[in-house]
């Protein structure tokens, strides 16, 4: 474990360069722990300039999803970079292959724990493609008794699904996970939909000039009708399927005696503010 001393070094290296603990801590001890010298070292390295990226914006990039019905184990990623020249880069689809093995098969706790592990491989993609890198999120997910897992892979990588059903069917499950690539539903059923969303919906509904005039009684009723409406677009068991719409997901799960336990979908860049400037 490193002494006091070592991690203020490696803090002021830190706040100097932007280069990760790791690699400020192998420029300490590669340069008897002059500071000095250590920044040196990793401009010569490519890590400091690396670094400098730090503030720049990465949107762009792609997820994967891996499955293993015979360990009962998957896990889904996304790592994001600065343009959609790197994402299709053989190198970072390299790093993406990587990241999701490392972290299928060690099961890190946290993002940071995560971060951690890939951090050596992070710097060393960043330093040959030029560009700020992020390992955004990651799920790992476990099947418990009969339960089995779907995936869908869209536009290489823009888009991943996972999705466990109640009962192992990976034909209704791959065609389940492709459904929700395509129409991106946030909730399972409308009894999954968080109260809070719920609230919102109803103050909406609730201003709607048009039932002002009416009773209370009448008035609670529409309002909840107009939530239901609004949410069930929202709600994968209430969606037309996308390869059937004569039917409902829900139909068509009720007519397998299955379910959707649960589902992720990682969409590259969504929620990120993409900067109007342009990379050095």
């Amino acid at each position: 474990m490193a002494d006091k001393n070592t991690i203020e070094l490696i803090k002021q290296l830190r706040e100097r360069t932007g280069a990760g603990m790791m690699d400020c801590k192998h420029a300490l001890e590669a340069n008897n722990f002059d500071v000095e010298k250590s920044i040196d070292w990793l401009r010569e390295k490519g890590i400091a300039k690396a670094a400098s990226r730090a503030n720049r914006t990465a949107a762009e990039g792609l997820t994967k999803v891996k499955c293993c019905a015979g360990c009962g184990k998957a896990a889904i990623v996304e790592l994001n970079c600065e343009t959609d020249f790197v994402s299709a880069s053989d190198k970072f689809k390299n790093l993406v292959d990587v990241t999701l093995e490392k972290i299928f098969d060690s099961e890190p706790q946290t993002l940071e724990e995560a971060k951690a592990l890939t951090e050596k491989d992070f710097g060393e993609c960043s330093i040959a493609v030029g560009e700020k890198l992020d390992f955004r999120r990651y799920q790992i997910v476990h099947s418990v008794g009969e339960e089995g897992f779907g995936s869908y892979i869209h536009m290489g990588g823009k888009i991943s699904v996972l999705v466990v059903l109640k009962k192992n069917d990976p034909e209704l499950a791959d065609g389940i996970a492709m459904h929700i690539a395509a129409n991106n539903p946030l909730y399972r059923t409308l009894e999954d939909v968080p109260a809070s969303d719920r609230e919102r919906e109803r103050a909406i509904a609730e201003s709607d000039p048009k039932i002002a005039d009416k009773p209370q009684e009448f008035r609670a009723k529409i309002v909840e009708k107009k939530v239901d409406k609004a949410l069930s677009s929202s709600c994968l068991y209430l969606q037309d399927y996308l390869q059937n719409e004569d039917v409902t997901v829900g139909e068509l799960l009720k007519s397998k005696g299955n379910e959707v336990v649960s589902f992720v979908r990682y969409q590259v860049g969504e929620g990120i503010a993409k900067s109007s400037e342009t990379a050095e």
